[in-house]
């Protein structure tokens, strides 16, 4: 597996970086990772490397590249830091800056077979607004932080889905994620709670995090994108 952080993804505004893990085999499906509000924090780049290594061609774009931001510094700042940097950062650009980087991730002679998008937080629903303005063959998302006011888009999405929350999510209450629900989960649609388990659990950075549940969602990610994603055996 290597990681080459040099692709970029023509935009209106410009060249915005994006980074590549290949898998073992040189080839594979892809996957569209995208970022949750701390940027391509070290978090993101495990997790691509997790992909990777389940061989999948992973294309992760530095989404806050118009604010200057690739990540943002870890420290005792870092939370109310990145909620600010995410509250300027223009919606509809960063959907249209998702969706280039999904057609540069598809064009790649790497690339084989399906492709896919994984967002976690930011990129939860920032993936779920892509899979409203784009075709794609599947979805993952981590507590969508976004989804609660994007759940008009619900019926453009008709790729399959798997939504994971905890139950204590700091950010968003279970009413909020049972209106989620009830949008969202149709055929091929699959929306999962974690009991106990606060928003960013999966990410073992923070102090939201929760073993157990991060365990049984990536268990479930993988097994989905098994399903819906096939590696081609070697």
């Amino acid at each position: 597996m290597t990681s080459t952080p040099s692709v970029s993804v023509a935009t209106d505004a410009g060249d915005m970086p994006a980074h590549l893990w290949l898998p073992p085999a040189g080839t594979g499906p892809g996957v569209l990772l995208l970022q949750e509000i701390f940027g391509i924090s070290r978090y993101v780049e495990q997790r691509a490397r997790d992909l990777a290594d389940l061989g999948y061609v992973v294309l992760a774009p530095e989404i806050f590249w118009r604010l200057g931001v690739r990540s943002v510094p870890e420290g005792p700042t870092a939370l109310d830091d990145a909620m600010a940097i995410a509250g300027r950062c223009d919606w509809d650009a960063a959907v249209a800056d998702a969706v280039a980087a999904l057609g540069v991730l598809r064009s790649r002679p790497d690339t084989v077979g399906r492709t896919g998008v994984v967002g976690f937080c930011f990129g939860g629903g920032l993936g779920f607004s892509v899979a409203a303005h784009a075709d794609v063959d599947a979805l993952v998302a981590y507590y969508g932080s976004a989804l609660p006011g994007l759940l008009d888009l619900a019926p453009r999405v008709s790729a399959p889905s798997l939504h994971h929350f905890g139950t204590a999510d700091s950010f968003i209450p279970l009413e909020q994620v049972a209106q989620i629900e009830a949008a969202v989960v149709r055929d091929g649609a699959e929306l999962v709670t974690y009991a106990g388990a606060d928003h960013a659990f999966d990410n073992p950075d923070l102090p939201f995090h929760d073993a157990d549940a991060s365990v049984k969602a990536w268990a479930r990610t993988t097994a989905f994108l098994a399903d819906r994603l096939p590696v081609p055996a070697a």
